[in-house]
């Protein structure tokens, strides 16, 4: 992937090595509460069923102080957090024009990076759940160590395949932009439920992001949209299932499946078109 010409994102809030942790395997909540429309942004590309969320809000949940680190010292993750900086000023540029065209107003999202776990708009956000974004603050959320978990769990090395992730999430502020998230309901659950097409659409929005990016900052290089491609395809909801219980339950799909995944990410990537994403109005997915 070649980034010479993107423009790190100065909407950054960069907390790592502010003191917060906790290794909890789940996320835990505190503070106001969590809706259903960030439990299903929560639960995210990555497998977190979002009924274990809702679980975790009803049980309660606080911080755990972590031993301080050094933000101010160079870091081994420093060059992950340039990386991110790239692709988010990259959407930035990308997406300004294409929402200034439909007459919407666009506000960037902001970059947070941390470590392990952090207040959120939506709640406290631990790594463990993937990156996510959270529509009540506009923030993106990443622990920059998922790129490795990407490649280690997930089998999709490479910097395109970490593109894909933070594109798919910018693809949510996208929608927050447009209203997606207050017009359907977020916290459905099933094949053929808002909360699929709410996933897919952002997986669309991801191909239309690097469509584009590439039109103007010539990104792409050999092997890197087959990179998306396998990232797409290792986080179906089918994918996963398969994976952690030995079977596939439709009914509790949130994310959609990995052919559908594949499928919508590719239809953005094809032309860039915003309207080619319109997975609410698709009678099949």
């Amino acid at each position: 992937m070649r980034l010479d010409d993107l423009r790190p994102t100065e909407n950054v809030d960069d907390r790592r090595g502010s003191g917060f942790g906790g290794a909890g395997p789940r996320l835990a909540i505190g503070g106001g509460g969590l809706g259903l429309v960030a439990v299903v942004v929560l639960s995210l590309v990555f497998g977190v069923d979002p009924i274990q969320l809702l679980d975790t809000m009803n049980g309660g949940g606080s911080y755990q102080q972590a031993p301080q680190g050094n933000p101010g010292g160079p870091r081994a993750d420093d060059a992950a957090y340039q990386f991110s900086r790239r692709i988010v000023g990259s959407a930035e540029d990308v997406w300004s024009p294409i929402l200034r065209a439909e007459g919407v107003t666009f506000a960037p999202a902001t970059l947070t990076t941390y470590d392990v776990s952090t207040p959120t708009g939506c709640g406290t956000g631990q790594s463990s759940a993937g990156p996510f974004y959270c529509p009540a603050d506009d923030h993106i959320y990443l622990d920059l160590a998922f790129y490795d978990e990407l490649g280690s769990r997930f089998g999709v090395p490479g910097e395109f395949a970490q593109a894909y992730v933070v594109a798919h999430e910018y693809g949510h502020h996208i929608q927050n932009l447009l209203g997606v998230m207050a017009r359907h309901q977020m916290g459905s659950r099933g094949a053929d439920s808002d909360s699929v097409r709410t996933e897919l659409q952002a997986d669309c929005f991801a191909g239309v992001w690097a469509y584009h990016a590439n039109q103007q900052f010539r990104i792409l290089e050999t092997g890197d949209v087959e990179q998306g491609l396998q990232a797409a395809s290792a986080v179906g909801d089918d994918t996963l299932e398969k994976q952690s219980q030995g079977y596939v339950v439709p009914d509790s799909f949130t994310h959609g499946t990995s052919a559908q995944r594949i499928r919508w990410f590719q239809r953005g990537l094809q032309g860039g078109d915003l309207k080619a994403c319109d997975t609410f109005s698709a009678r099949a997915l």
